[in-house]
């Protein structure tokens, strides 16, 4: 909507900023009561003990208020020294920026928030002496691109700390019974705790019976991920196929489309094999996971997208064979699931059922990602770029064991602009997938809106900003390398 005049502008830009403080505000003055409320129904309450009582989780900008707010509470209303309320906020509060595109981080000028917020300003000011990344790569971003400027008069504030995951929750509540196979090889459950102990695994990794006991509890997981999707979508789907999953939010730099372009592409190959070509094909299910902001056009149509296709290719006899009883794997080639409303609870459903999961946002635009890590300590196979905690993830378990393609973050830029000046040629198999998409062979919808975003040079809207046409070929290329595997 076009706002119509810089007034509407202002008051809309205030309305927000009151209106996240007054959250933040009203939320922080409620736990501590709450805190106070509990603690003196037994004893006298220690603010020292507030962080292991309370958690305060803040993910990207719109919260961010609620750190000055926590110490302006602490230092002013409760009358705590500085060092001890920066002892308490910094152990209370976390905060993670999940990427660096600039929708996603939020601006208010210092005048303004001078203007509303004196005091919040002096806080600020006081604890506005550091800056963190979330992974490695996240943080060479801030310093050679996001924020330059400022490294380069301040370098000592810059540090890394890389995002994480809680064992207890991504493995011991949501997959108990791969959970109980590591305690039992092990001999201790402190790993849930110390995840370095894991390490100790290596020495049984030609182990016969391990594979076993491992293979039968992603199994157990694949059956109860089939029932939950049959129970969701009414889509039965083949235990026994390869679980190819994407969930996260829908977003054209995380890439979705290329997932589904890559689909449309072997879906369009089946079709022109022979059956007992087919045969000889890796049986797959292709699921797609995620929430699209409201407005967010594209990321709509991309969801459309992934449903228009599993429609087609889920009542396909020549690749899809399934109908309503389990049967021979060879006769489901292929399949296709939106997976309605992700959220946590379906992600715990999900993961631990993944066999290869896809991390394929365009190098360099992924702050960090946590769903990376939440797969790779469910043994699930990562298919990605070098983007994000991806590329620490690979060091970790080694390049044999991660399945990459596509451009590097430094490659980027360059790419870019041969792009703008006329330079790239797309891969043939890139242009077949878009005409497939375009004969209508997945309904009637016009597709053409999002397909122009991968088309042209330059301009808004187009000139493939986040290179699928680019990545395309080493993606297709990666995945025939999945399917050899998993034979």
């Amino acid at each position: 909507m076009k706002l119509p005049n810089p007034l509407c502008n202002s008051v809309c830009f205030l309305d927000t900023t009151l209106v996240n403080y007054a959250n933040t505000k009203h939320n922080l003055q409620d736990i501590i009561m709450r805190f106070k409320e509990r603690r003196s129904g037994n004893m006298a309450w220690k603010w020292s003990e507030f962080p292991s009582k309370v958690a305060v989780q803040l993910n990207d900008t719109h919260p961010t208020l609620a750190i000055p707010e926590l110490m302006r509470l602490l230092v002013d209303d409760e009358g705590l020294g500085w060092d001890e309320a920066w002892d308490v906020t910094t152990r209370t509060v976390a905060y993670t920026n999940h990427t660096v595109l600039p929708e996603a981080l939020e601006k208010w000028p210092q005048a303004i928030m001078y203007k509303l917020l004196p005091r919040h300003m002096e806080i600020i000011e006081e604890i506005d002496k550091r800056v963190n990344g979330v992974a490695q790569l996240h943080s060479d971003i801030l310093k050679s691109e996001l924020f330059a400027d400022y490294f380069s008069i301040w370098p000592n504030k810059f540090q890394n700390k890389t995002n994480g995951i809680t064992p207890r929750r991504w493995i011991r509540f949501c997959s108990p019974e791969l959970s109980d196979i590591i305690t039992k090889w092990l001999k201790t459950d402190e790993w849930i705790t110390n995840l370095d102990l894991l390490t100790g695994l290596r020495q049984f990794a030609g182990n016969e019976e391990l594979h076993a006991e491992w293979a039968s509890a992603k199994m157990a997981n694949k059956h109860r991920l089939a029932q939950y999707i049959l129970h969701v979508t009414g889509v039965a789907i083949d235990p026994n196929s390869l679980f190819d999953i994407q969930v996260k939010r829908i977003h054209e730099y995380k890439r979705q489309l290329l997932n589904i372009l890559g689909t449309v592409y072997r879906y369009k190959k089946l079709k022109e094999m022979t059956v007992e070509e087919r045969k000889k094909m890796t049986s797959r299910t292709v699921m797609v996971g995620g929430k699209a902001f409201a407005t967010y056009t594209n990321a709509k149509r991309i969801v459309k997208l992934v449903n228009d296709v599993g429609a087609v290719v889920n009542n396909d006899p020549e690749v899809n064979n399934f109908l309503k009883v389990w049967c021979d794997s060879s006769l489901v080639i292929l399949q296709v699931v939106f997976i309605p409303n992700y959220n946590v609870s379906v992600a715990e459903m999900l993961i631990p059922g993944s066999e290869l999961s896809q991390h394929i946002s365009t190098a360099g635009m992924e702050a960090s990602g946590t769903s990376n890590m939440k797969f790779s300590l469910n043994g699930c196979i990562i298919i990605g770029t070098l983007d994000g905690a991806n590329v620490e993830i690979r060091e970790e378990i080694g390049e044999d064991n991660f399945f990459l393609f596509g451009a590097k973050a430094d490659e980027v830029p360059r790419l870019r602009k041969e792009r703008e000046n006329g330079l790239f040629n797309p891969d043939p198999r890139f242009e077949e997938a878009k005409q497939f998409i375009r004969s209508g062979a997945f309904g009637r919808y016009d597709y053409n809106p999002l397909l122009d975003s991968l088309e042209g040079n330059s301009g808004y809207g187009r000139g493939d900003y986040f290179l699928v046409g680019h990545d395309f070929p080493s993606y297709i290329e990666a995945q025939s390398s999945v399917d050899e595997a998993y034979k």
